[in-house]
């Protein structure tokens, strides 16, 4: 449905941008040297298309500003709500942030990097912000994980269940609950629980309200980072320290 938005709102800026320049071709062809104007474009058509362009960039820089405005305001909540999952040093100076899906190939590509991550870097701090949009799998899984949180052990939760083999359903993510010895009569409960719907519905909220427009979406340092790479990550942090 993003998407479509985004191919919508392309249509209607491109009709803008043709209007425009219609609208300037018929003030200029008013007045003294109108001519001029439109004989360059009949000779230059291509100034139509740059135009356009011009304006799509215009678009696009002034959006991607809009951005890092609503991720800058958003700060906190990306990165110390206090019933969030966190992997790596809850303690880490640097916060890195993950919107996912469990259900998501991409963010099965990116779940290694991260690993990688966490290993070399002790004083980075990983939010993991569960989605669940993909499959009714996501939900039981990002609930399955929040609930571990309640008993000390979404690290563990997030890990067994990005490594489940075949398919992500119920019985496989209760198996990988039980095996990290959970308490299943609680993490069921937990599942079901306030905490674990509002910390869902908040993770949606904000997801929302910073333009995520798909997973896995990494936040670093206020600014998002588009890549399933290891080192471009590291580069980052590196970039920080």
């Amino acid at each position: 449905m993003k998407n479509i938005n985004a191919v919508y709102v392309s249509l209607v800026a491109l009709v803008v941008a043709i209007a425009a320049l219609v609208m300037c071709i018929i003030c200029c062809t008013s007045n003294k040297g109108g001519a001029n104007v439109e004989a360059a474009l009949m000779e230059k058509p291509e100034l139509v298309i740059e135009a356009m362009q011009a304006y799509e960039n215009k678009q696009r820089e002034e959006a991607l500003r809009q951005v890092e405005e609503n991720i800058a305001s958003s700060a906190e909540e990306l990165n110390n709500r206090a019933d969030d999952g966190v992997i790596g040093n809850p303690d880490g100076k640097m916060v890195l942030v993950e919107f996912f899906d469990f259900s998501c190939s991409f963010c099965h590509r990116v779940y290694p990097a991260l690993k990688e991550i966490i290993a070399n870097n002790p004083d980075v701090k990983v939010v993991a912000k569960p989605m669940a949009f993909l499959s009714p799998a996501s939900k039981y899984a990002a609930e399955a994980a929040l609930a571990a949180n309640e008993q000390g052990k979404f690290a563990e939760a997030y890990s067994a269940i990005f490594e489940i083999e075949g398919r992500l359903n119920e019985e496989s993510i209760n198996n990988a609950m039980a095996a990290l010895g959970l308490d299943m009569d609680k993490l069921k409960a937990d599942m079901k629980s306030d905490k674990v719907r509002n910390t869902m519905n908040a993770s949606s909220e904000l997801a929302s309200k910073i333009q995520v427009s798909g997973v896995p979406t990494l936040i670093f340092n206020n600014k998002m980072l588009q890549t399933l790479d290891a080192s471009v990550i590291q580069e980052a942090i590196d970039a920080a320290k």
